[in-house]
């Protein structure tokens, strides 16, 4: 069952379809107001920003990070499921270089 609950006064319901697309997030990158289309050019700005890949011991997994942090960048190998919740973690770790828009 996939789609998004909606909560009012009088109750809640699942909307499916149409209605889940206008909750779709996308990953806007501030200095040239690109939306990243793929891992190749996402991968291209964060290594211009000192992160690099990390090969770890998951094969599902983009991992990228930076000797200066311990932080670590964990996406899913197949970027169809690139959601949200992933590029608000690339937000977070790249303050004022990042943003997440409603499509």
């Amino acid at each position: 069952m996939s789609g998004v609950w909606v909560f009012k006064k009088d109750g809640f319901r699942l909307m499916e379809g149409k209605a889940c697309s206008l909750n779709k997030k996308v990953l806007i990158h501030l200095a040239s107001g690109e939306a990243v289309s793929s891992y190749s050019s996402l991968e291209q700005l964060l290594c211009n920003l000192g992160w690099e890949r990390y090969y770890g011991r998951d094969p599902q997994l983009y991992q990228f990070h930076k000797h200066s942090s311990t932080d670590l960048i964990s996406l899913p190998k197949d970027f169809s499921k690139f959601t949200s919740i992933y590029m608000y973690d690339i937000v977070i770790k790249n303050p004022n270089v990042f943003h997440v828009r409603d499509v």
